[in-house]
């Protein structure tokens, strides 16, 4: 709800703060006091549009500011915080932890900004925040039961239908993401066919190839090995030589002769001196692995021949794999890992045709969803419709339109032509719902934008909003003109079932009848002075004498008399009684 509204420098508002409180609030004043100021002000603050002679004359700025509770408001603390806007409240302080600022400026110029929580946002911002949160009813704004697409809203809120709606979205947008796929895979038909035939032939390329892991590894040790058997041999055979010394039968000895010759000495002398045995059995280790050694070079030697024909074919298979490495991958590891990609990529595409068939067996079950959940809702519209209809058509008559009649229709929605050609439904439902309305008897209804008054517009408003009073709470309701054409009786219907929406929603209105006023919990007075020869309206909040002589003024007239206010007394006496008026009235 809102708690506090502050005005300055707007219209001949120099400076004003209301404090608002639950339930019905009331304004009351002299016609032309500027009681439509407070309307405007509450409209700039969910998104109204402005006007360029919206600021105070003389005045370079003016600025509308109010103080929200969002305590019982959820999914509006959500969406602030999704937007990244929060309450202005510290977090951990439970008093203003769900209080929430804000603010639209005027400049002179024409211009204007809004603040939430301080921070700068888009003016579009309020209007999406408050939409279904602050409902303004007057002639002159532009509310919520003037946009035919709001009233299947609430239709289905008065219905409890909301859930199946909620359905009806969800199961559109499935059929909507199915098609969304089945349009992709056609629209990419032939590229998919370009792509395919390019992927074959690198995986044919690589596959061709048939690389083995480690292969690569394999081929260039024996190539190393083929390509230097000449300088293998030789080089190999002076090692032989050095390790078993010429076979040739000269003096020169190998590194294992000489190591037999140490092994006998150290043999010799252990046995004097036991502490050289380790010695002597490294030695004896050490000539095993010389003569071991030797023998594995030997039958190196033995098997390293030239061959040109294999060493040629080695060429050619290192050449195949280089060519890969080139175009796939550095190492094997990549060019496996590439083929594996090429493979993958090719069965998606081959699978393409085989999706589209999944596809339309899934879009005939989404179809059949759909159209379950599209009937259903359906079914529940007409019912809805029939007791929606009656219900406000009894209220309007207590409100003092007797010969009022209220309709819901049923068309297709405009949007129709957007849907899939073969979906029963779009994602609010099979059919648009829209009000219709006629004031006077013989007349049939029609749309309430092309036949309904301020007045008439505001009482169709209060009395659906009566109808749906237990389908929603915790809205800012306004309504202005309400009271237009009726007095007595009918006023005092009015009254009351304004207070009855109050118990569930903080009600707004601006209204000329006593018999309304005095079912106020809040009644404040706008006046209008002149001073230093401008005009300024001021607002006042009334306590108890002061709801008695306002009440009185609006029942007699300037000249208030005792009798007059015997009458006011009476009147808020009665509203009290009834249980209805919570004001102020104490010290009456």
């Amino acid at each position: 709800m809102i708690e506090n509204l502050r005005i300055e420098n707007v219209a001949v508002v120099e400076e004003a703060e209301l404090e608002f409180g639950p339930g019905l609030n009331v304004l009351t004043g002299e016609t032309g006091a500027g009681k439509s100021i407070v309307l405007g002000a509450l409209a700039l603050l969910v998104g109204g549009r402005a006007a360029r002679d919206s600021v105070r004359e003389g005045a370079s700025q003016g600025a509308v500011e109010a103080l929200f509770s969002t305590e019982a408001l959820d999914q509006l603390e959500a969406e602030l915080s999704a937007r990244g806007l929060r309450a202005d409240g510290d977090a951990g302080d439970a008093e203003t932890a769900h209080e929430l600022v804000v603010r639209r400026s005027l400049a002179a110029s024409g211009r204007s900004r809004a603040r939430i929580g301080g921070q700068l946002v888009p003016v579009s911002t309020l209007a999406e925040l408050f939409a279904g949160r602050v409902e303004i009813s007057s002639q002159h704004s532009s509310q919520a039961l003037l946009r035919p697409e709001s009233h299947g809203r609430y239709l289905d809120a008065a219905g409890g239908l909301l859930g199946q709606r909620a359905a009806v979205r969800v199961a559109y947008e499935a059929l909507q993401t199915l098609d969304e796929e089945e349009a992709t895979l056609r629209a990419r038909a032939d590229e998919r066919v370009r792509q395919q035939d390019f992927l074959a032939y690198q995986l044919a390329e690589i596959e061709e190839v048939g690389l083995e892991a480690g292969e690569l590894a394999r081929l260039e040790q024996e190539h190393g090995r083929l390509a230097h058997a000449e300088s293998l041999v030789a080089e190999g055979g002076r090692a032989l030589a050095a390790l078993r010394g010429d076979d040739a039968g000269g003096e020169s000895a190998g590194a294992a002769d000489a190591l037999i010759l140490a092994l006998r000495s150290v043999e010799a002398m252990a046995v004097h001196d036991p502490g050289l045995r380790p010695l002597q059995e490294r030695l004896t280790g050490a000539e095993a692995e010389l003569r071991d050694a030797a023998g594995d070079l030997e039958r190196y030697l033995d098997g390293v021949e030239g061959d040109p024909a294999r060493l040629a074919g080695l060429e050619d298979r290192i050449g195949q794999v280089e060519r890969l490495r080139r175009k796939y991958g550095a190492d094997e590891s990549e060019i496996f890992a590439q083929r594996d990609a090429l493979a993958a990529d090719l069965a998606g595409i081959e699978g393409a045709d085989a999706r589209l068939d999944e596809l339309a067996d899934e879009r005939r079950r989404a179809l059949e969803a759909l159209g379950k959940v599209a009937k259903k809702l359906s079914s529940g519209r007409k019912r809805a419709s029939r007791k929606l209809a009656g219900e406000v058509q009894e209220a309007l008559a207590r409100l003092a339109m007797p010969d009022a009649r209220f309709a819901v229709e049923f068309s297709e929605p405009g949007q129709a032509s957007q849907w899939p050609a073969d979906a029963p439904s779009g994602p609010t439902g099979a059919e648009a719902a829209e009000f219709r309305f006629s004031a006077n008897k013989g007349e049939a209804p029609r749309a309430l934008q092309k036949v309904a008054s301020g007045g008439e517009l505001s009482r169709v408003f209060l009395a659906l909003k009566g109808a749906l009073r237990q389908a929603g709470a915790n809205m800012v309701l306004v309504f202005d003109e309400v009271d237009a054409g009726i007095g007595g009786r009918a006023a005092e219907s009015v009254g009351r079932a304004l207070a009855e929406l109050a118990e569930r929603h903080q009600v707004l209105c601006i209204t000329h009848l006593p018999q309304i006023a005095v079912f106020a919990e809040r009644h404040f007075r706008v006046e209008k002075a002149t001073a230093r020869g401008r005009v300024r309206a001021r607002i006042v909040a009334l306590e108890a004498d002061g709801r008695v002589e306002e009440i009185a003024r609006m029942a007699g007239g300037e000249a208030i008399s005792e009798a007059t206010r015997a009458h006011a007394r009476e009147l808020l006496a009665s509203a009290e009684s009834v249980g209805a008026g919570r004001g102020p009235t104490a010290a009456l």
